[in-house]
């Protein structure tokens, strides 16, 4: 099962007609509209060909400006990811590895947005 959020675009002054056309859609589920003429729904399919069928539907809409996917859930995709995680090790193995020297390990993910004095501190006393 696949389950993806759509952002509809149409004019203010036919907000009223579209959410109602949306509401009346049996291809997606109506959720919430701003007064700037952007639209909130969801969509469901079987899989992603269902799903952009559904898409092109809203997309016929009268007054539908644009209608873009954004956020999108594959509970196959999920199921994959999951059986990855329950078979792998919570702590990587070089991390328990006494032969190494923590100096030598380089982590090469990203750090923005992340409290990386406290993480600094944290490593500082390890390493001491």
């Amino acid at each position: 099962m696949n389950i993806s959020s759509i952002v509809v675009q149409t004019l203010p002054k036919y907000i009223e007609e579209v959410v109602q056309s949306l509401k009346d859609c049996s291809a997606c589920d109506y959720h919430i509209h701003d007064e700037k003429g952007r639209i909130i729904i969801t969509i469901e399919g079987k899989n992603v060909e269902e799903e952009l069928s559904k898409l092109r539907v809203v997309e016929q809409i009268e007054h539908v400006i644009s209608a873009d996917m954004q956020m999108a859930y594959s509970e196959e995709e999920l199921n994959e990811h999951m059986q990855v995680l329950e078979n792998s090790d919570v702590v990587p193995t070089v991390l328990n590895d006494d032969n190494i020297n923590p100096e030598d390990i380089v982590y090469s993910g990203d750090l923005k947005k992340k409290n990386i004095q406290g993480f600094a501190k944290h490593f500082d006393k390890i390493g001491k």
